[in-house]
């Protein structure tokens, strides 16, 4: 085996056979097993966590295709890469099938110009596209290449998925079957766990514990949990606070608050800023919650989330992360309305789109005393006038009335 190259590559499948996991979409009955078994396969851009396997299966269609297969990776690729491609595609010379497979690795990070190249070639056919990406494809690629493409989510790999791979490196000579090592099945699931889905850390961990431990005087190398456990650190997060995850996790944070879960919540919080998410984005999510559902359910909610986002701009991380917990739990356990945000939308889209009408006389200002002569004003009732502060009188325009914007349903003053 080449000892230069990691282990993470040299245990990439060769074929469809050795691929482990993704099931969802490379079962034996999908259609995506069956065009790469047919060698018929149409562009398709894959997108998934690191270390779930796209570019192990660019690398398992490039050895099963007819087609000359290229790969080049957007980060230092630019259009006279592209066009090269294209040349020695349409070179009948070089490749008389008239047809390639090109494989994009982070396709996301080609723009505009770049993608546009592209178009022209995977529309009449000349090029197979093969996209991977982290991003998601529908905010970061452009529309015209998703729509001749196929868009295929990679999940991340199962801990069932992961422990098999390694055992399968601890078997095979170009893994780490060379060396004689003795783990434990149980530090192996361990492994598998920490790695979250992630089978390149979990291969580069078990790789590690492998070339810096010691050989025993049995002979052997004994990876221990705790050989584990220094060689990967800590639990790998999935969270890119730059990324889609970002609106994932904050997507999730902000419904298990309205959700009335106070457990989802603090969660979600946890990922947030073990992720390095900024605290006062999140500051302001709960105050917006707060406002949005659980309104006039509980007012003090707002009081409490606004509070707490001054206090976490004076004090900062570490201790704000005990700010945010408890206006989480707080906005979470407050019963919940959204009158307050469903009467302002259904008003601002009345403002909008109808006559609605003008304001009636008798509520319009008159600061000045010929005004009234002009009927601004005149028949205003001051209801500190009357009993319990409160008088009968027509407040929207003629063209409004009747009119109703506000469910009192869950109003705390209304309950009072």
């Amino acid at each position: 085996m080449n000892s230069n190259e990691p282990l993470a590559f040299r245990m990439r499948p060769r074929t469809l056979d050795e691929y482990v996991g993704q099931e969802h979409v490379l079962g034996k009955d999908k259609v995506l097993y069956r065009t790469i078994k047919a060698d018929r396969l149409s562009s398709i851009i894959l997108f998934g966590p690191p270390g779930c396997g796209k570019t192990s299966l660019a690398r398992v269609i490039s050895e099963t295709t007819k087609y000359k297969f290229y790969k080049i990776n957007a980060v230092t690729a630019g259009v006279a890469d592209i066009k090269r491609v294209i040349e020695e595609t349409k070179n009948f010379m070089l490749n008389p099938a008239g047809k390639s497979i090109l494989f994009i690795d982070e396709i996301h990070r080609f723009n505009k110009l770049q993608q546009d190249a592209l178009l022209p070639y995977v529309e009449n056919g000349t090029i197979i596209l093969i996209g991977a990406t982290t991003e998601n494809p529908y905010f970061e690629v452009n529309k015209a290449l998703i729509s001749r493409s196929m868009v295929i989510k990679l999940e991340p790999l199962t801990e069932e998925n992961i422990l098999q791979i390694l055992k399968n490196a601890l078997e095979r000579k170009d893994g780490l079957g060379e060396y004689k090592i003795k783990i434990e099945e149980e530090t192996l699931k361990k492994l598998a766990i920490i790695s979250n889905g992630d089978v390149r850390t979990a291969l580069n961990g078990l790789e590690i514990a492998t070339l810096t431990t010691a050989m025993s005087e049995d002979g052997y190398i004994h990876l221990t949990d705790e050989v584990i456990k220094n060689s990967v650190q800590e639990r790998k997060a999935i969270f890119d606070k730059n990324g889609e995850s970002h609106y994932d996790n904050i997507s999730a944070f902000i419904k298990s608050m309205r959700g009335s879960d106070p457990d989802a919540a603090v969660f979600y919080l946890a990922r947030a800023l073990n992720g390095g998410e900024d605290p006062m984005f999140i500051a302001r999510r709960i105050v917006i919650c707060a406002s949005e559902d659980v309104g006039m359910a509980n007012p003090n909610a707002l009081v409490v989330a606004n509070s707490a986002m001054q206090a976490v701009h004076m004090i900062g991380m570490p201790e704000a992360r005990i700010l945010l917990s408890e206006a989480a739990v707080y906005v979470a356990r407050s019963p919940k309305s959204n009158a307050s945000y469903v009467a302002i939308n259904k008003a601002l889209d009345d403002v909008k789109t109808k006559d609605t009408g003008e304001v009636p006389m008798h509520i319009r200002n008159a600061p000045i005393e010929g005004m009234k002569s002009l009927g601004y004003h005149e028949g205003y009732l001051y209801p500190h006038d009357f009993p319990n502060h409160y008088v009968e009188q027509q407040y929207l325009p003629d063209k409004m009335v009747g009119t109703k914007y506000y469910d009192k349903d869950g109003d705390i003053f209304d309950k009072k």
